[in-house]
């Protein structure tokens, strides 16, 4: 009921399969060795397969999975009433579709998560969490938190800071809600106050703030794999990605751009990870 995409793009579509292989070859003659598959609810994909039948987005994965030159895979956006068993044990199954899944909740309250018909419920959100972490145990998780929705209580807002405490996030987008013209939302009666909603947004990003910094500060120490990317700031210096998107920046020689290579985390600064 608050988001205008549907009303301004219309039905979902999916792409073939084969453009996205297109796709995904040309980036990987170009240099590119990690892909995000993006869409509006990504993990309801239904393109055409290679056999003629739809493909589901696990189905995807796989087959990107099976092309030597391409290191990492990833999606975004999810949702949860569309994260079904398969998917979940590609999770467990693909080594490259990397650790760290976003998956937009937007509130922690069951009476708000109707009003938004978002079609889940906090308890349904958090036995997916479960079951993802069961699948993979090294899994963080990323989402999306609206506060401020037409006729959010205290309470209501409190429920969206429990499941957070609960879930333990690695990062998230935080938002005040603000009215789309033609969305049902915008016309509902019980609008929140400015004041309470940025009141309630810098609560929900300090808690947010701090279980990143925690998530990061558990990072040090540890060995990860570091796909790196570009020139660092400094000279000599080469930045790269963790699995969980945290940048590594590290003084090592330029050669190593486009490859993965074994990185000992040794310090925390701000939101990058040393090594």
């Amino acid at each position: 009921t608050f988001c205008v995409v549907p009303y301004t793009r219309g039905n979902e579509t999916s792409r073939s399969v084969q453009r996205i292989l297109e796709e995904t070859e040309s980036l990987l003659a170009q240099g590119v060795r990690e892909i995000t598959l993006l869409g509006q609810n990504v993990n309801a994909y239904h393109g055409r397969g290679l056999d003629g039948r739809d493909w589901t987005l696990p189905d995807l994965i796989a087959r990107l999975a099976e092309i030597p030159e391409l290191y990492r895979i990833r999606y975004m956006t999810s949702h949860p009433r569309d994260m079904t068993d398969a998917l979940i044990e590609a999770h467990r199954d693909i080594e490259k579709l990397m650790p760290f899944l976003h998956l937009p909740v937007q509130s922690g309250s069951d009476r708000i998560l109707e009003e938004m018909n978002r079609k889940h419920t906090r308890a349904e959100y958090l036995r997916i969490v479960e079951r993802v972490r069961k699948a993979r145990p090294d899994i963080a998780f990323s989402s999306d938190f609206i506060v401020g929705f037409p006729g959010e209580t205290e309470q209501d807002f409190e429920d969206t800071l429990a499941l957070a405490r609960e879930v333990q996030f690695a990062q998230c987008f935080t938002f005040k809600y603000s009215p789309r013209p033609g969305t049902p939302a915008a016309v509902l009666s019980e609008q929140v106050s400015e004041e309470s909603k940025t009141e309630r947004l810098y609560r929900l990003q300090a808690l947010i703030e701090a279980q990143q910094r925690a998530f990061n500060l558990a990072c040090v120490g540890r060995v990860f794999d570091v796909l790196f990317e570009k020139p660092g700031r400094h000279a000599g210096q080469i930045v790269g990605r963790t699995p969980y998107l945290q940048p590594v920046p590290v003084y090592a020689p330029q050669s190593l751009i486009g490859s993965v290579a074994r990185v000992r985390i040794n310090e925390l600064t701000g939101y990058s990870l040393v090594g």
